[in-house]
């Protein structure tokens, strides 16, 4: 394996785990991609939702990406979402170096990076984005999104100190950053799972969100898991979550993605 690392233009960190180049494997010399946005309720980048899930996906035979993107000062406005954006571009404008496919890049994000993973593929034309960025087409946005136990609304069901940090008191950007109300025609296809007793991002969240991607005709997976706390990430012993029911997200969520990339190592 080999380590990337590339600082965007905000200071935001991006590290890649790459699996090697060799003639014994010249079937997998180009990988589809992973880029992984941990939670933290936009005040950290929670590290159990790092290093842990890149090792899952790069067992999966993926290409496998972290960012710690901002998230500071508040309010951060749109700069989580122009790192993230920012990242999903480097990887394809560098893609042959990085061996990645760029046509099979997937977002996944945990709570408050959830919200961000489903803002990169929502809110991928939005104009501060499009200007921090100098795009005009699709360049920035993924290709499949995981989403789990995702920030959604900033409506009732809302996890306050998320849009607290995003926007403030700008009722019109809590609005904005509401996801379920932004969902539109040809979107990726998502994956999201959830636990129904989670007590910090009320499920109703991942609801809503599937909800809406019904009524656009967006292909989706959804998981419910009766019981599990948030901030679960593997649901195992070594990020002290251990719940083995909800754990198996994580093979759900692989085979997921592999039919939806047509990719897989068997």
């Amino acid at each position: 394996m080999q380590f990337y690392s590339y600082t965007l233009p905000s200071g935001a960190q991006l590290t890649g785990y790459l699996r090697e180049e060799t003639a014994e494997m010249s079937d997998y010399t180009i990988r589809p991609a992973v880029l992984i946005l941990p939670g933290g309720g936009y005040e950290r980048c929670s590290a159990r939702e790092t290093d842990p899930i890149a090792v899952q996906f790069l067992q999966a035979g993926y290409q496998v990406f972290t960012l710690l993107y901002t998230v500071a000062p508040a309010p951060l406005h749109w700069q989580p979402l122009i790192d993230a954006a920012g990242a999903i571009l480097h990887l394809r404008r560098n893609a042959a170096r990085l061996r990645v496919d760029p046509f099979k890049i997937a977002v996944c994000g945990f709570s408050a990076g959830g919200h961000l993973a489903g803002s990169t593929a929502i809110l991928w034309d939005a104009e501060p984005v499009r200007s921090a960025l100098g795009i005009s087409g699709e360049e920035a946005r993924p290709d499949a999104v995981i989403l789990a136990y995702p920030v959604i609304t900033s409506g009732v069901f809302a996890h306050k100190g998320s849009f607290d940090q995003l926007a403030g008191e700008d009722d019109a950007l809590r609005a904005e950053f509401s996801l379920e109300n932004h969902v539109q025609d040809d979107l990726p296809p998502f994956f999201l799972w959830h636990t129904v007793d989670d007590e910090t991002v009320p499920v109703q969240n991942s609801l809503m969100l599937a909800q809406a991607l019904s009524e656009h005709h967006i292909s989706y997976e959804l998981h419910l898991f009766p019981h599990g706390v948030h901030g679960s990430s593997t649901c195992t012993r070594e990020v002290n979550t251990p719940n083995p029911h909800a754990a198996a997200w994580v093979g759900l969520c692989t085979e997921w993605l592999a039919e939806t990339f047509q990719y897989s190592l068997q």
